[in-house]
């Protein structure tokens, strides 16, 4: 977990790192993460975990032979991961102010049971909507086109899942929500897999083990509210603009002439 691990001292970091159940959950998770990343089989790849607590999470990755940066706010739930000698590189950070990496860095990311806490204001100068887009669009730079990004995530409602489907498409990314076992209360699992640049086929409808794996939604590109296409106008050149500082890109300023309509030549 990420937001709601910063509260946690030392002890208790520790004790939830030595949960056996806690253990088996984090793995189990994770391992159904990386399977929907669909990463090529047999190559080791360079992954991002966002809120790896004490790097539970990670150990999985290093099991698969991938190499991985782990981010969270908790400096104790880090503390007890550089304790346990995990393999990945260990940042501090709130992902609500984004991700310091260089565009292109990553060929996928996984976060566990992190992304729902960018729904909370828990300071007055927090605004949920702000934080998931300047978490999402530093994501989207950071990943190397066409890597998938997926969130496991315990959302409160539909208006929540709303809310973080917009930013990540406002930031760029397409994709949808994957849930299994959706028939079981305690065994429901959501995943959230975001395509960064090139849209990806999603997991059909299956049986596993009796349960259903479900595709909820499809996510589209961003339009404006209206729902017509804003394609070639003014909002939608500046945010291809924006898309392109943010991967690195040289791009023109801005100016009061960008996106105005040429007069016709006769």
């Amino acid at each position: 977990m990420f937001f709601s691990l910063q509260f946690y001292n030392e002890e208790e970091a520790k004790k939830y790192s030595q949960n056996s159940r806690m253990i088996e959950i984090q793995t189990q998770m994770s391992e159904r993460a990386v399977e929907l990343l669909n990463l090529p089989e047999g190559q080791p790849c360079f992954l991002l975990d966002v809120g790896c607590g004490s790097g539970l999470s990670g150990d999985y990755l290093s099991e698969e032979g991938h190499h991985w940066v782990g981010v969270d706010i908790s400096t104790a739930m880090l503390d007890v991961a550089l304790d346990r000698e995990v393999e990945g590189d260990l940042i501090v950070g709130d992902m609500g102010h984004g991700m310091p990496f260089r565009p292109g860095t990553f060929d996928g990311c996984i976060s566990i049971s992190a992304l729902q806490w960018l729904c909370n204001a828990d300071k007055r100068t927090h605004s949920p909507p702000k934080r998931l887009y300047t978490f999402f669009s530093t994501l989207y730079s950071s990943l190397s086109r066409g890597s998938r990004a997926v969130f496991q995530l315990y959302p409160e409602n539909s208006e929540q899942l709303e809310l973080i489907t917009t930013q990540a498409m406002k930031a760029g990314f397409s994709g949808g929500m994957v849930v299994d076992y959706p028939n079981s209360s305690k065994a429901k699992k959501f995943f959230l897999c975001l395509f960064a640049g090139v849209s990806g086929v999603l997991p059909k409808v299956r049986n596993t083990g009796g349960e259903c794996i479900l595709l909820l939604f499809h996510l589209c590109r961003f339009k404006n509210m209206k729902g017509k296409s804003a394609k070639k106008g003014r909002d939608w050149i500046l945010e291809k603009k924006e898309r392109r500082r943010r991967q690195g890109r040289e791009v023109r300023d801005d100016t009061k002439y960008t996106g105005r309509q040429r007069r016709p030549h006769f």
